[in-house]
């Protein structure tokens, strides 16, 4: 006993160590996001009210976006919320999975530490350049890169020495020392075998690190700081601008904002305002609440950008009912995963924006495009709906009266009014992604305040703290795979892939089949802004080149990659829809089955009908 506790101790130390960590990281963070919004809508404000802009304000909210997104990164480390693919760690045994938890600890750690050093190099080379509007040193922005690098392996650091497995703790660190002195060793063997380095390191070295159950955006990480040191000359201060590069995009600046405002939708009662006026109109038809179910995540998916904050407004405003009515709880799970698939495409989708800002495509042009292949699909969703529920009893279900339609129509015209507010303003030129999305975090919160009296303040922290953690696992992620995608470039491989894929046998149908079985595979694997980021500069030059217009190419990827991400055993999508609904993922399986194929017709549909994509352009 006595031995005992000085260990139990030393836990309770750690953990309180890790507790207030975890809020020295969050207070500065969450101000961060309130900082930004009202800089953006300052200048948002100051340009299209007063007609007079604020100069700085683009600058300003640029440098505390870098330290939003490095700062959220080591939230959602801390949240043990990176995105990584659990669903083969998931199947082994619990001794082998503990083991495997400390490797992906560890694989992360060896990354951070490894790549900190150069960050800091990238940060001091910064100190000569001055900012053109606020006339300050540009390390101030470039020091979020270090300064996050550090506070993620002091995470990572506590987290290890919490666990109290000193043999598993042990035994990771000491693998991983093992592996990087032998790569290092063989580093003369590497610069000999030229492109067969790229199996090596970004199909090999990504493989295990992902299935290993390492966050993607370290295994990335890790497998290009490998590539670059052990088999080119370039210094590896140049993979962290890359990184650096990625996370800076000026279009990602809204990534954030639209995950706070998917947030608020659902606090303020915004999307149950929508669910029940579409359910006064549908209820009493078989199948009623499903109907009102692929309706409602297509309005609020033009509202918010995260897909999971989606699901989470929708399923408890709707899933107790359909219960009632007779549900089976895996059907509810796999009908909500389907529609996340399904409003993929759907304006402001991250995605979208994702690719507009890797690939220079207007933004305006995909949120257009974005919206019938939506449609589209949720037709072909509404078809096996209809199928299944055809034989349904609803005479204990009676039709709503126009009255109380009409009520509900006019309750919800607030909310149902912001989806469209958002595409016209995108799409008609008056504002920018970014702009309108503090445009709509503004008229949410009014609307919380002024017509649905609906606000709770005591949540707004929590929030904000939520949306760093999410848009801070996203940034990192799109930083790894723009590193990953500018090695895979320097290398030569996209020439070879240009080469390969064009002389595909049958052209185009030929090139749009081998994309959706790709980006499937990827969507499952990788996710859907990894993969894109990843893959996206390399196929959409070769998409023109065989005669495919790039937003038509985009709708086609995006629904391939929504079909992988939802699709049971490997989609994290649809273990998301499954924590969202508290339903075990076995129940969702054989249901589902009919709604991917459902999505794969669709996607079929949108592949060779270019037009659903780009009629409307």
């Amino acid at each position: 006993m006595q031995s005992e506790a000085p260990i139990a101790a030393r836990a309770g130390v750690l953990r309180r160590l890790d507790r207030a960590l975890g809020t020295v990281i969050a207070v500065p963070t969450a101000a961060l996001v309130l900082v930004e919004v009202f800089v953006l809508l300052g200048g948002v404000t100051s340009r299209y009210v007063f007609h007079h802009p604020i100069i700085w304000s683009d600058e300003l909210a640029s440098t505390l976006f870098l330290w939003l997104a490095m700062l959220g990164s080591a939230i959602a480390l801390h949240r043990s919320e990176h995105m990584r693919m659990t669903a083969f760690v998931g199947t082994l045994p619990p001794a082998v999975r503990l083991t495997l938890e400390v490797v992906a600890m560890v694989g992360g750690l060896t990354f951070l530490l490894l790549i900190l050093p150069s960050s800091w190099n990238f940060a001091a080379e910064e100190i000569p350049v001055t900012t053109p509007a606020m006339q300050i040193s540009d390390a101030w922005r470039a020091a979020a890169l270090p300064a996050g690098f550090a506070i993620m392996i002091a995470v990572c650091a506590i987290r290890l020495l919490a666990l109290g497995n000193w043999r598993h703790v042990g035994g990771a660190l000491l693998a991983s020392t093992v592996v990087v002195g032998g790569l290092y060793l063989l580093q003369p063997t590497f610069e000999n075998l030229g492109n067969l380095n790229l199996l090596i390191f970004f199909v090999g070295g990504v493989a295990c690190l992902v299935f290993a159950g390492v966050p993607i955006a370290f295994a990335f990480g890790l497998s290009t700081f490998a590539y670059q040191a052990l088999t080119t000359d370039t210094p590896i201060v140049v993979v962290v601008g890359r990184i650096e590069e990625g996370i800076s995009n000026l279009i990602l600046l809204s990534v954030p904002l639209f995950v706070f405002l998917g947030l608020l939708i659902e606090m303020t009662g915004m999307a149950r305002a929508m669910v029940n006026f579409l359910a006064s109109l549908l209820a009493h038809v078989r199948g009623g609440l499903s109907y009102v179910l692929i309706g409602a995540m297509y309005l609020v998916s033009g509202i918010s950008g995260s897909k999971a904050a989606d699901m989470a407004a929708i399923a408890p405003a709707l899933f107790p009912e359909m219960k009632a009515r007779g549900s089976k709880p895996g059907e509810l799970v796999a009908l909500l995963a389907a529609t996340g698939a399904q409003t993929e495409t759907i304006p402001p989708s991250l995605v979208l924006i994702t690719i507009g800002s890797v690939t220079g495509i207007s933004i305006a042009s995909l949120f257009t495009g974005g919206l019938l292949p939506g449609v589209v699909v949720g037709a072909i969703l509404c078809v096996v709906v209809w199928r299944r529920n055809r034989r349904e009893d609803l005479s204990h279900v009676a039709k709503a009266p126009a009255r109380e339609i009409a009520r509900t129509f006019v309750v919800a015209l607030p909310a149902i009014a912001l989806p469209f507010v958002i595409r016209a303003a995108v799409i008609e030129g008056v504002a920018t992604a970014t702009e309108v999305s503090t445009i709509g975090i503004a008229y949410s919160v009014l609307a919380g305040l002024l017509i649905y009296r609906k606000f709770d303040w005591r949540r707004i922290y929590p929030m904000l703290v939520e949306t760093a953690a999410l848009s801070g696992a996203i940034l990192l992620i799109i930083g790894a795979a723009t590193a990953m995608a500018w090695s895979l470039t320097q290398s030569g491989f996209s020439r070879d892939l240009a080469s390969a894929m064009a002389g595909l046998p049958g052209g185009t149908p030929t090139f749009l089949l081998v994309s959706i079985a790709a980006f499937v595979v990827l969507g499952s694997v990788l996710e859907g802004i990894p993969a894109v980021v990843l893959f996206g500069p390399l196929l959409f030059p070769i998409a023109k080149q065989v005669g495919v217009h790039e937003v038509h190419y985009a709708m086609v990827i995006i629904l391939a990659m929504g079909v992988g991400l939802f699709a049971p055993p490997f989609g994290v999508g649809y273990y998301a829809a499954c924590a969202i609904s508290k339903v075990h993922p076995d129940e969702g399986l054989k249901p589902i089955a009919g709604y991917i194929v459902a999505l794969l017709i669709g996607l079929l549909l949108v592949a060779f009908v270019p037009w659903i994509s780009i009629g409307f352009l």
